[in-house]
């Protein structure tokens, strides 16, 4: 017999062969029908699959939603591939996990590549798979059986993936009547257990097999699935709203900048975007001198050897912009690089220069912590198709810094951190993040004590701080750390519900190790650092697109690129619009005159679209009177107010936060 302990301490004594849906009838039928899946020694496993010993066991229901969604939109990739083989017979399966929000799936058609116009048939055919209700089976195979029955049906990329599994891992299938696929689960019972109207294939696009550009080119279908049309319909309506705000379009319409062919993944920005960006940049600088943070510069490019000493070289090397340091041949018969010059980088991050300059001169435990930040330019190379906006480019500045203290210094540390980052996103209107601490992960440098120390202490800066709650929805992720240190990361949530991972602070023992960087204690020996990589915006660029998306363009009136456009009803009011422009301007108003002869609905319009924040009518009255007719952005009611009031008004207005 064996023992299944149940969340409340009671236990249960069960055959071999018992499962935990048996286990939740015995409970009750209630419960019976409510339970969708199990948490055995807290692994995520079928309902229907039977103890192998002594566990203990947490049964899953809709309630417990995380779980719930993930076994829903897994099992909606499957019915997906299953309905596009039907439909499509000699379709090549590969994979299909889920996703934040859905699923997809990557296939290599026969014939040519899915389309969006497939999608309502296949939608129509998931639907009748789901209203069969098959059992969704879990079979262990012999690998060289599996290798032979993909061969065997032409999935060469499932037969392949077969064979490269690592030799001794349990290799699975699940069966939905007489289709399979290869899947290490967990699945709900059955595909009955899915609501039919709970999903949506949304798109189609092109994936390479394995992520690899050299391997063909599959067509992935993406869907989004949930538990109820309910929720889907929610979903919906917040892509339409995140389509309204696509910063892509924002940014045409207010003229911030522009993407292009020629320089993949760099961003050109136009006067009004970088005015945007200057007001931010300015904004962090002074947060970060009042935050005893002192600022450097280090170079674009350094040599590979440098790149090898950090570790960087053999873990990043593929995510780099690499450089032979020589000068190209001119002759057109020639070859333009002999392949003979040392190799340089493009630097990826900023951290090993910073070691660099820490080691510049004898250091004291005197001088710690030493808070050194970089609005660093950095490179890394993106594959084309993963390139979105300004989201995610391969030129891009972070709001760097490093941060290097004693062992004692760093909980204080992390805790003033948490403070800063805090008072930074509530400064830029975000009044809602997440905390998560990501964990090591399986490849990582560092012995299982620094692991252990590192990631204790960044709990224990977080509970010092009042945030590891649910408030902050306070989480762990096993295996999310980077290679080299454990990372607390910081989850916006922007006004449509959408979280963005942003902020990030790292414990690292190895870097400065690695790089030999020391300071004398206090006992005169020689110490290592710890060193805290952190930043609050991650990149201006990401930023400033979520920005963007986060406000629809509405800026707050400080961040704004124009903040007041002065607009005449009649040519009579030029010379007063004329001198209305300059005493604002005079105060610090970034502001701009319209005198074209339009209609003012047609002005009114314009602005709107470029989200502007003030418009500022006047016509012969209002010269006369030295007053103003106030629209503001969003607003149908008119105010008029005199010049000097508006003045007073935009200036307090336009104050950025921190200088309030």
């Amino acid at each position: 017999m064996f023992r299944i302990t149940l969340p409340d301490g009671s236990v249960r004594e069960v055959a071999p062969g018992t499962t935990p849906a048996d286990v939740a009838a015995a409970i009750g039928p209630g419960l019976a029908k409510a339970a969708i899946a199990a948490r055995v020694d807290g692994e995520l496993r079928d309902i229907g699959r039977a103890f192998e010993g002594d566990a203990s066991l947490a049964l899953v229901t809709s309630r417990d939603e995380k779980d719930a969604l993930e076994l829903a939109r897994h099992d909606f990739a499957h019915v997906l591939a299953e309905a596009v083989q039907n439909l499509f017979p000699r379709t090549q399966i590969t994979f299909g996990p889920a996703t934040d929000d859905g699923f997809y799936y990557d296939f290599a058609p026969a014939d040519r590549p899915f389309t969006d116009e497939d999608l309502p048939a296949i939608e129509e055919e998931m639907r009748r798979i789901i209203a069969r209700d098959e059992p969704l089976v879990r079979e262990v195979w012999n690998r060289a059986d599996l290798i032979a029955r993909w061969q065997q049906q032409g999935e060469t990329f499932k037969a392949e993936w077969a064979a490269e599994l690592p030799e001794g891992e349990e290799l699975t299938v699940y069966r939905s009547g007489q289709w399979l696929d290869m899947c290490r689960g967990p699945h709900l019972a059955s595909t009955g257990k899915l609501d039919p109207q709970a999903f949506k294939l949304t798109r189609v696009s092109g994936a390479y097999w394995r992520g690899d550009q050299k391997n063909a080119m599959l067509s992935r279908i993406y869907g989004t699935g949930w538990l109820s049309k309910k929720q889907l319909d929610a979903h919906l309506t917040m892509l339409e709203e995140a389509a309204k705000r696509d910063h892509r379009r924002i940014g045409q319409d207010m003229d911030l900048f522009h993407l292009q062919s020629e320089a993949q993944g760099s961003v050109f920005w136009h006067p009004k975007g970088f005015i945007l960006w200057r007001q931010l940049e300015a904004y962090m600088r002074r947060r970060l001198d009042a935050a005893g943070y002192e600022e450097v510069k280090t170079p674009q490019l350094m040599d590979a050897r440098q790149w090898e000493q950090s570790g960087h070289w053999g873990k990043y090397r593929e995510n780099m912009f690499v450089v032979p340091d020589e000068i190209p041949n001119v002759e057109d018969d020639a070859p333009i690089l002999s392949g003979t010059g040392d190799l340089m980088a493009l630097k990826p991050m900023n951290c090993p220069a910073h070691i660099l300059i820490f080691k510049q001169g004898i250091k004291s435990y005197r001088d710690l912590p030493i808070r050194m930040a970089e609005f660093g330019c950095c490179h890394r190379n993106e594959p084309h198709g993963a390139l979105h906006g300004i989201m995610r480019v391969r030129q891009f500045t972070q709001d760097d810094a490093h941060i290097f203290v004693s062992a004692d210094q760093l909980i204080q540390e992390v805790r003033n951190f948490c403070d800063l980052l805090d008072s930074v996103y509530k400064d830029l209107g975000f009044d809602s993040y997440a905390i998560k601490l990501a964990l090591r992960p399986e490849k990582r440098f560092g012995s299982e004590e620094m692991w252990d120390w590192s990631e204790q202490s960044l709990r224990d800066a977080v509970k010092a701080t009042g945030r590891d709650t649910p408030e902050y929805g306070w989480e762990e992720l096993p295996g999310e750390g980077a290679f080299y240190a454990p990372k607390l990361e910081f989850h916006l949530t922007d006004a449509i519900g959408r979280t963005w991972q942003v902020g990030t602070i790292q414990t690292d023992t190895v870097l400065p190790e690695r790089l030999d960087a020391s300071y004398v204690g206090d006992d005169g020996e020689r110490h290592r650092p710890i060193m805290l990589h952190r930043a609050i915006l991650g990149t201006f660029e990401r930023f400033i697109g979520i920005l963007i998306e986060h406000h629809a363009g509405r800026f707050p009136l400080w961040l704004s690129p124009v903040q007041a456009v002065v607009a005449t009803i009649v040519s009579d009011a030029d010379d007063y619009a004329k001198q209305v422009t300059a005493r604002l301007a005079a105060a610090g108003v970034r502001v701009e005159t319209d005198l074209r002869n339009e209609k003012i609905n047609y002005k009114v319009r314009e602005h709107s679209l470029a989200k502007v924040p003030y418009l500022l009518v006047v016509g012969k009255r209002e010269a006369d009177e030295g007053t103003l007719a106030v629209r503001t952005l969003g607003s149908q009611a008119q105010d008029v107010l005199s010049l000097d009031a508006m003045i007073e008004r935009l200036v307090a207005e336009a104050t950025p936060p921190d200088l309030r």
